[in-house]
């Protein structure tokens, strides 16, 4: 019992952590960009990080072998392409606090995309978190007031749509093949992901990239830290925390974003983009706490269910 509660404990901090690292990389990102063209950044990021994941899978000696390979590609196109290249794209013109919260819509847009596309309909507390997301969008966009930054906006907003996409894709490839390796699914998505990136970073390279110490050391952040390190970290927390709770606590992400954007980048939130996050975290709190709901309901005994336990055969004769 002591050492369960140890390796939760533990697990909690890794989740801490995990959670540091990628709230304060939207920062490290923003600032890349300043010696890098997004495209270039992106496909360095990805290429280097999909490289760092198969380091993994050689030293935890995972299988290389591949299975359900069509799969793979359209979520690599999703995760790592659409995902990655479209939020460092968007970071070009908008702020990292803005852009990581609008990114974070993502559990929003999944339990969207789930009704359609998995069957799964909203219900009970899943209705005013909609509600509150949609509320906490439109008061960050503010369409009466449109500034200069709307392009980028709309651009986090479907990195989050390709996110959630991603998320489904990668739902229905894991009840398909449920014993296929998660860093091995990492890890090829990614490689496959980055190809496109790399191939539009030759298309649209214009400026030369400034391999200066700042631009290195971002890129072994991303790389090291927000991919081989971040992934372990979540896997650790997976394993001793429930899938609920795990999501519940990455919502500190765009808080941590915001945060340290405000004071590194010295960006200026206003009144109605405040609101409107406010709202947004709202919503990921009441879907969070939706799913830690329903994963205790499938933790429920058959019996208390007033399921049989064992079902008898109808007898004939």
């Amino acid at each position: 019992m002591l050492l369960k509660k140890n390796q939760s404990l533990m697990a909690f901090f890794a989740l801490m952590l995990l959670c540091l690292i990628w709230g304060y990389n939207w920062v490290v990102m923003k600032n890349a960009l300043h010696f890098s063209d997004p495209f270039d950044f992106a496909a360095l990021r990805t290429v280097l990080g999909a490289i760092c994941l198969f380091i993994v899978m050689l030293v935890l000696k995972k299988p290389f072998s591949i299975k359900e390979i069509p799969s793979l590609i359209a979520l690599g196109l999703l995760q790592t392409a659409g995902f990655t290249g479209l939020l460092l794209w968007a970071l070009v013109e908008g702020g990292a606090g803005k852009t990581a919260v609008l990114t974070y819509t993502m559990p929003f847009w999944t339990m969207l995309l789930a009704w359609p596309l998995l069957g799964e309909k909203l219900r009970g507390w899943q209705w005013p978190a909609a509600l509150f997301s949609l509320m906490g969008i439109l008061f960050i966009l503010d369409p009466l007031h449109l500034g200069t930054d709307v392009f980028s906006m709309i651009l986090a907003i479907v990195s989050g749509i390709s996110w959630a996409l991603a998320v489904i894709l990668a739902k229905k490839l894991q009840a398909r093949s449920p014993n296929l390796d998660l860093i091995s699914l990492t890890a090829w998505q990614m490689l496959f992901g980055s190809i496109p990136i790399v191939v539009l970073a030759f298309m649209t390279h214009t400026t030369s990239i400034e391999w200066n110490s700042y631009f290195i050391g971002a890129l072994i952040y991303n790389a090291v830290f927000g991919n081989a390190i971040a992934w372990l970290l979540w896997l650790y927390a997976l394993r001793h925390l429930s899938a609920g709770i795990a999501t519940m606590t990455t919502t500190i992400c765009p808080v941590i974003a915001v945060i340290s954007s405000s004071i590194e980048l010295h960006e200026v939130i206003k009144s109605f983009e405040l609101l409107g996050m406010s709202f947004i975290g709202i919503s990921l709190l009441m879907i969070s706490c939706d799913r830690i709901k329903k994963h205790k309901e499938e933790l429920v005994q058959p019996w208390l269910r007033k399921e049989p336990m064992i079902k008898s055969k109808s007898r004939k004769g």
